[in-house]
């Protein structure tokens, strides 16, 4: 009897199949950076520490990877981040090392760290480090500045019942196992 798919996975072999028939243009791949660089800097700046810690590193690139995606940032002198140029050499390089979406969302929802490869500079590697367990988007807030105070409540309580349930989910799903050479999953 064959074990059931997960439908991450089934999910994330249907994204590779379109993403491996159909790659994204170049000039979208920019723009996506260029969205996730204006995220993080929005982020960054709502936490004064944080661009405080990172003015230190000014100049510093740091390289981030997970499969064939990777987006190159660049620490300006305000503490903030820009994309480097493509040719700059990372001062540090981190790289994703599950090859699965599913077992890094799984991992994620568990309130874990997804597996990473570190190469470089240690203490640049400490401060993103700190970044990650310290920095935290407050959407809510954000949401309130455009809808309300008592909407933005209320879709932020409908969004954690959801990752609460999403995180109940995670914990007892098993992660998900590679396909063997036959095609089955493990």
């Amino acid at each position: 009897m064959a074990t059931p798919q997960s439908p991450f996975l089934l999910f994330e072999n249907l994204a590779q199949t379109v993403m491996n028939r159909f790659p994204p243009p170049p000039w979208a791949v920019q723009e996506a950076q260029r969205r996730m660089v204006l995220l993080l800097n929005h982020v960054l700046m709502q936490e004064p520490a944080a661009t405080s810690r990172m003015v230190r590193r000014k100049g510093s690139v740091v390289l981030v990877q997970w499969r064939t995606f990777f987006i190159r940032l660049l620490v300006t002198p305000a503490g903030l981040l820009d994309l480097a140029a493509a040719d700059a050499r990372p001062d540090l390089s981190l790289t994703a090392t599950d090859e699965s979406a599913a077992v890094i969302a799984q991992s994620l929802l568990r309130g874990d760290k997804p597996a990473i490869r570190i190469e470089g500079d240690v203490q640049l590697a400490a401060d993103v480090n700190w970044l990650v367990d310290h920095v935290r988007w407050d959407l809510e807030e954000d949401l309130a500045r455009i809808i309300g105070d008592a909407p933005a409540h209320a879709l932020g309580e409908v969004a954690r019942r959801m990752a609460q349930v999403l995180r109940e989910f995670a914990a007892k799903a098993p992660a998900s196992a590679p396909a063997q050479p036959g095609g089955t999953p493990s």
